[in-house]
């Protein structure tokens, strides 16, 4: 055939075929080498099947926090959504748009044997765009704040986009969340001034950095102090729960892995309450209702039986819905107990709403009258991460990703007391380098989580919530002073003559500062330590520090850091791995392994590795 007689379908069929072939391999190879991941249990099918992130809708507004709200963003493996065709008798799928559209990787496509044709709608997954924080000259700036992050929905996500053969969307990647998913035990953390948490602190060598400089790596974990009712043996001492469930019954939800896995989660969610818990249900879709009244929990026939029976089907109008949810979590307002609402949804809110800022605005003002509210996403195809993200952030609550049951047995089972009971509100970080010490410093992760510095003392802004049992980690690489950095030595240092006797110890490598409220509010109170200036080797540090470090890696190098140099998957596989050998009973939940086949994942299908 001539090069003139090449029409542009004929080209466009021979694209699609040369990456249909692409993908099977990588399948064909994942699949028997056993690379495949879920929380708990070595090998799981996907449940849905591939999509992809086009532009998202709606626009989220800064909140009352005063955070840094970068722009919402595509990840847009195509210029212009267009429906997947499937054909029958193994035929395949047809159809991409332009070759600028393959900058990161190649649409999946799919190559079914069914009896006819099914056309899949355009996929509108919508991430937050999130640029990694910059290194900063001590001498500059010295202060880092932020609020910490319990949220693990990123992390779960990324796991399904692994797990489905390819590599998630950068903007789906928060490296905090991902960090912050694991249990951590902290044997070297202490209590302070009788604060609800314990508090960690190690320094030990960057691995990552190159082989000219010696950066080094700050860990600060804290850790909910152990109670009773962070104990599901014991939940008989959990605090009276009223649980509202609301629940997106729109015709997106309508695939097996949203309504039909949603439905599944909250029957795992039931079996855990209580006579002294209630539960309500509120449905939306074109229109709202309450599929079931407030009921105690150890009716659990008839909340099963309302469980069963939601079905997906029309629009979505999530503003009513809300005030709706609202309505019924005042109605059973529990004093000194648990107020929250649960939104199950793929976070499709594009019909009904009339303002984002309003919205939020409701949230909040519930929050300040003890009704929390969390979100739990499903599916992938108009996956509103950003939204749910933020619904979740501003109502004190948390967001969850469930790609499985078992992951569902995580967030409502495994880990009850971390998802619904607080320890501490509003729970601030703020470190002070001294710049006698490092030179340069910067924040791994917590891009959304950033504060001003003077809103660490303002109690009127908010931040993050500590359930029963949660860690959190923040992690900073730090470059000593007098080693080499990013920035250029300066002829003329004008804060040199500025600096004071107490800036000169040097024992210190920087100042720790905690700010939190008590679950009932209230004033802030403040904690602090110095972070002693001692760094040790990374196979000698902590075993959780050393696996967190295997996680950042693996969260910056999914998110293309210009920071982590040669660090590649297989760093993250190999210290993780030996964190395990080194101790064990580290993962008795089994999702640090889980952990190790990810890595392996990624790598296979990182052509950079």
């Amino acid at each position: 055939m001539s090069s003139s007689s090449i029409s542009p379908a004929y080209l466009s069929r021979t694209r699609a075929q040369h990456l249909t072939k692409n993908a099977l391999l990588v399948s064909a190879v994942a699949s028997m080498m056993g690379l495949t991941a879920c929380s708990s249990s070595p090998v799981s099918q996907p449940m849905a099947k591939q999509t992809h992130s086009t532009i998202g809708k709606n626009a989220i507004k800064q909140s009352d926090n005063k955070k840094s709200m970068p722009p919402i963003v595509a990840v847009a493996e195509a210029e212009v959504a267009m429906p997947r065709v499937v054909l029958a008798d193994s035929a395949m799928s047809a159809t991409n748009n332009t070759m600028s559209s393959m900058t990161r990787s190649a649409p999946q496509w799919s190559v079914r044997p069914l009896s006819g044709i099914s056309v899949q709608p355009p996929v509108r997954d919508n991430y937050q765009k999130n640029d990694a924080n910059p290194v900063h000259r001590t001498t500059e700036m010295a202060v880092a704040t932020l609020s910490i992050d319990t949220d693990t929905g990123s992390y779960a996500n990324v796991r399904r986009y692994l797990n489905e053969g390819q590599l998630p969307p950068v903007d789906a990647v928060r490296v905090e969340e991902l960090i912050n998913y694991f249990n951590y035990q902290f044997d070297d953390g202490k209590r302070i001034a009788n604060a609800p948490f314990v508090v960690a602190t190690e320094v030990v060598d960057s691995p990552w950095d190159k082989a000219d400089q010696d950066n080094k790596i700050v860990k600060v974990g804290i850790k909910a102090v152990e109670n009773s009712w962070s104990n599901k043996t014991v939940n008989q001492a959990m605090p009276p729960a009223n649980l509202v469930f609301l629940v997106d019954v729109s015709g997106s939800m309508s695939l097996r892995d949203k309504l039909p896995l949603a439905q599944s989660s909250l029957k795992l969610l039931t079996e855990q309450m209580r006579a002294q818990d209630s539960i309500s249900i509120v449905t939306y879709s074109g229109n709202t209702s309450v599929a079931l009244p407030a009921t105690s929990g150890d009716q659990k026939a008839k909340i099963l039986a309302a469980i069963e029976s939601l079905n997906a089907a029309g629009s979505t109008n999530g503003e009513d819905a809300l005030k709706l949810a609202y309505r019924q979590a005042e109605q059973g307002m529990k004093k000194n107990g648990i107020n929250r609402i649960m939104m199950l949804t793929d976070g499709d809110f594009n019909v009904g709403i009339s303002s984002v800022d309003e919205m939020l605005a409701l949230v909040k003002a519930n929050r300040d009258r003890g009704i929390s509210l969390s979100t739990v996403g499903f599916g992938r195809g108009n996956l509103n991460d950003h939204m749910m993200e933020q619904m979740a952030d501003n109502g004190n609550g948390n967001y969850s990703y469930i790609d499985s049951l078992t992951e569902a047995k995580k967030v409502f089972s495994d880990e009850l007391a971390a998802t619904f009971n607080t320890v501490a509100k509003d729970v601030k970080v703020q470190v002070e380098f001294n710049p006698n010490v490092v030179s340069e410093w910067r924040l791994i992760g917590y891009e959304n989580r950033v504060l001003n510095e003077e809103d660490f003392n303002n109690d009127k802004v908010d931040a993050g919530e500590l359930g029963a049992g949660k860690a959190v980690i923040a992690l900073f690489e730090v470059t000593p002073t007098g080693a080499k950095g990013l920035f250029s030595e300066r002829r003329y240092n004008e804060n040199e003559s500025k600096k004071t006797a107490r800036g000169k110890k040097t024992n210190e490598l920087g100042y720790l500062n905690i700010r939190y409220k008590s679950p009932k509010g209230g004033s802030s109170k403040l904690i602090n330590q110095p972070i002693i200036n001692a760094s040790r080797p990374l196979n000698k540090a902590n075993i959780d520090t050393q696996f967190a470090i295997a996680v950042a890696g693996f969260g910056q190098r999914l998110s293309q850091s210009d920071y982590i140099n040669d660090w590649h998957y297989s760093h993250s596989t190999k210290l993780a791995t030996s964190t395990l050998a080194q101790k064990p009973d580290s993962d008795k939940d089994g999702t640090r392994r889980n952990f190790v086949t990810l890595t392996e994942l990624a790598a296979a299908l990182d052509s950079k590795r």
